[in-house]
């Protein structure tokens, strides 16, 4: 077979990994010294990274994660009360394997998101599908789809996922519906699927935000049941950066000063 009618075989088959794995082997100089199964294993071990990367993009795009962020780019410098032995456990993925929690408490700013992100996207990296949604956001959807007949849909979709992260939970007290959603969404991933939950307020204070004893009792058993427990500490990442960025400021404006008076 030609060259480039085994090129057009292979874009017809969907292996663009080792088209173009294949264009490159024409092109090295050094191909012929390569055996058969040489070429073939690197025509294979393109494909199969390229498959791997496309998946990846897929489940990122389908997270809709808040912050581009990812375990390597934790500041462990700056004291927030995190362990990096707990962390680095969680990256390892060990605990959606076995379909637990996450739960994430601290006041604004202390970095609850990005911790939440980054655990996502390590999931998504070992190939678990994940959801990034904020509390009022996913009241809202629910809302919309009990109205437009889709919100069953919705719910098998949530149930589905992997890991599912709900960021600032506890914001503002829950209605009767609300306390519903919450309880159906925990009853069908409980021992079947893991949630990440961010909050300002601690984990004590979550059964008093929930409003119902009895629904409270329920949900709260089903969510914090055998959780890892993060409570983070220090001053607000954006109040840090805020001073920062001020600083740069008045260097600059001192320096532009000190030229003008000479």
């Amino acid at each position: 077979m030609l060259r480039h009618a085994i090129l057009d075989r292979l874009q017809e088959l969907k292996l663009h990994g080792m088209a173009r794995a294949f264009e490159e082997q024409l092109e090295m100089a050094e191909v012929g010294e390569l055996g058969f199964e040489e070429r073939l294993g690197l025509l294979v071990e393109r494909e199969a990274t390229e498959r791997e990367n496309r998946s990846l993009t897929a489940r990122l795009r389908r997270a809709k994660l808040r912050e581009q962020a990812a375990i390597e780019d934790i500041d462990w410098r700056k004291r927030r009360g995190l362990d990096k032995a707990q962390i680095l456990r969680l990256a390892s993925c060990q605990w959606i394997l076995e379909h637990l929690n996450v739960l994430i408490t601290g006041k604004a700013g202390v970095g609850k998101t990005f911790l939440a992100c980054a655990l996502a996207h390590k999931a998504c990296r070992e190939g678990y599908s994940a959801l990034y949604m904020r509390v009022p956001r996913l009241f809202r959807e629910l809302a919309t789809a009990r109205g437009d007949g889709s919100y069953d849909k919705l719910l098998r979709r949530i149930a589905r996922t992997n890991l599912l992260v709900l960021d600032d939970w506890g914001l503002a007290p829950l209605g009767a519906t609300e306390r519903r959603d919450l309880l159906e969404i925990f009853d069908d991933r409980y021992g079947r699927r893991s949630t990440i939950v961010t909050s300002q307020l601690p984990v004590g204070k979550w059964y008093d935000s929930i409003g119902d004893p009895t629904l409270a009792d329920s949900i709260l058993d089903r969510l914090v049941h055998g959780a890892y427990k993060i409570d983070m500490e220090g001053e607000s990442m954006r109040s840090q950066r805020a001073r920062r960025q001020k600083s740069v400021v008045t260097k600059e404006v001192s320096k532009d000063g000190g030229k003008g008076n000479r």
